[in-house]
């Protein structure tokens, strides 16, 4: 599988717009399912065909799912009852109604909180009549991105023994992260994130960790991934990272790799590893974690 564009230009308005859908059904999982630390409860995960909440435990246990290949949502339970309708341009009040519609068809009752997070922009759910794109090949090539980066991601995940995320996907900054933690506590997080609750960021960020992941624009104008350790140690913005794309984006504080140096490598495996390895050493190094007790070179054979 290739490594498709994804100039931001051509997608905007089906971003801003499928940011939200993601936002109202990423909000159903978080209530229906009881918190893990640092909002682990809260993220979709890429399946072979879009993303999902996975199984939700809650009201006899059922899943959410964007399916960029036929490009529907599904709403499946345990009971093997199921619902769906196309993902096709419309507001997202009219995905909101349609959604929860398909909810109270199914018996499913979850009260959210109907307005976004992260967004300086919070207009409700229902009363948002502005997001009304989708473009359904740009929909699908974002998610084959998100499963490239994901295959990628994982590899690297399983060469830590420590404490480190599943490869997930945030709605509320739309982004597939990882994340590895040394272990120790960190400072309390300022917070100040648009429309999100202080004691959200102080909780997600209360251990000391490293983490990368991947934008599909937010905040740079291109997608890209990027790197960042929380507290920032001395001398990480000066660490000399790898490839030689990378750089360190002062504004935002973090590492930045842009999705176009990747996809155009003669090997992106390689280039994205170069990236995750280097910033994470960048972190760990400067900040004294115990390496040789929480890393392994690579996953051991099956």
């Amino acid at each position: 599988m290739t490594w498709p564009p994804l100039p931001l230009d051509d997608w905007q308005d089906t971003y801003d717009t499928l940011h939200r859908w993601t936002q109202v059904v990423g909000k159903v999982r978080m209530e229906g399912t009881p918190w893990v630390n640092h909002s682990w409860h809260v993220p979709l995960y890429v399946t072979a065909r879009g993303l999902s909440t996975g199984l939700v435990p809650s009201q006899g246990g059922f899943e959410v799912e964007f399916d960029f290949v036929d490009h529907r949502l599904s709403i499946s339970t345990t009971q093997g009852e199921r619902r769906s309708f196309a993902l096709r341009p419309m507001t997202v009040a009219a995905f909101y109604a349609s959604f929860t519609e398909a909810l109270a068809d199914l018996g499913i009752e979850v009260e959210i909180l109907a307005r976004p997070v992260e967004l300086e922009d919070a207009t409700p759910f229902p009363d948002d009549t502005e997001h009304a794109a989708y473009d359904a090949d740009a929909a699908q090539r974002h998610w084959r991105v998100l499963v490239q980066a994901h295959r990628v991601f994982t590899d690297f995940r399983a060469r830590f023994l420590g404490k480190v995320s599943p490869v997930h996907f945030f709605w509320g900054a739309f982004d597939l992260a990882v994340t590895r933690f040394s272990g120790r506590e960190a400072p309390t997080h300022p917070g100040g994130v648009p429309n999100c609750a202080d004691w959200v960021m102080e909780e997600a960020y209360s251990r000391e960790l490293s983490s990368a992941g991947f934008w599909a624009g937010a905040g740079l104008g291109e997608a890209a991934f990027y790197a960042y350790a929380y507290p920032q140690p001395e001398g990480f913005s000066e660490w000399a990272v790898e490839p030689a794309a990378a750089y360190f984006h002062d504004d935002l504080g973090e590492f930045v790799l842009p999705y176009e140096a990747v996809r155009t490598a003669d090997d992106p495996d390689a280039v994205l590893m170069e990236f995750l390895q280097s910033t994470y050493e960048a972190a760990a190094d400067l900040a004294d974690w115990d390496r040789a007790g929480l890393e392994r070179e690579s996953a051991p054979p099956a």
